[in-house]
């Protein structure tokens, strides 16, 4: 049930988005060269990597200088990059992953290998769950990037402080996960994207 859920709503949201994608598109390929989707391999079900889409909204490269992005003001970030972001319009590519059978819609975020490698064991549990677009973690941290930028030390913030928060949070809902719980985030989730 969960499965078919993933594709009808995953097929329904790219039609319907598809116009205002192509918009997305062309301001990412008039602003800066290095292609309109950004791939990075994340980590997933049962630990097996896969690569994860978006609409690109840094400049070309710009994850080696660190994975996380600390608020809109990074310089590394395109000015239609801040909009995307601001909106979480670069994270509707991965409706493609859904439709692969990589992602699902409600699941816990995938993180890289990078922060994956910090689990503990109790954390791990996480990976027994495929990942999704969105989750309550997601909706509860929907500003990370602020709460980072105001940080000393964001990267031992995010490994110390959100990391485990949202792994717990994720852990919690996937015990008594079901369909219906599922589209009660995805209302959240538009509810807050809209707020």
């Amino acid at each position: 049930m969960k499965r078919l859920m993933d594709v009808v709503f995953s097929f329904f949201i790219l039609m319907v988005f598809l116009p205002f994608g192509l918009i997305i598109a062309m301001c990412i390929a008039l602003e800066s060269r290095g292609g309109i989707f950004y791939r990075q391999e994340r980590i997933g079900l049962g630990g097996k990597p896969f690569m994860l889409l978006k609409f690109r909204s840094m400049r070309p490269n710009a994850d080696r200088q660190g994975k996380l992005t600390v608020g809109e003001r990074d310089p590394r970030i395109t000015r239609a990059g801040v909009f995307v972001r601001k909106y979480k319009l670069d994270e509707f590519p991965q409706f493609i992953n859904v439709l692969t059978g990589e992602m699902s819609v409600v699941g816990p975020r995938p993180e890289v290998m990078e922060y994956v490698c910090h689990y503990t064991a109790e954390q791990r549990k996480v990976l027994d769950y495929k990942p999704g677009i969105t989750d309550l973690a997601s909706i509860s941290y929907f500003e990370e990037n602020k709460i980072l930028a105001k940080s000393k030390d964001p990267q031992r913030t995010y490994l110390e402080e959100i990391m485990p928060a949202k792994i717990r949070i994720n852990i919690e809902y996937q015990a008594k996960a079901n369909v219906w719980r599922d589209l009660g985030v995805v209302w959240k989730t538009a509810m807050r994207m809209m707020r």
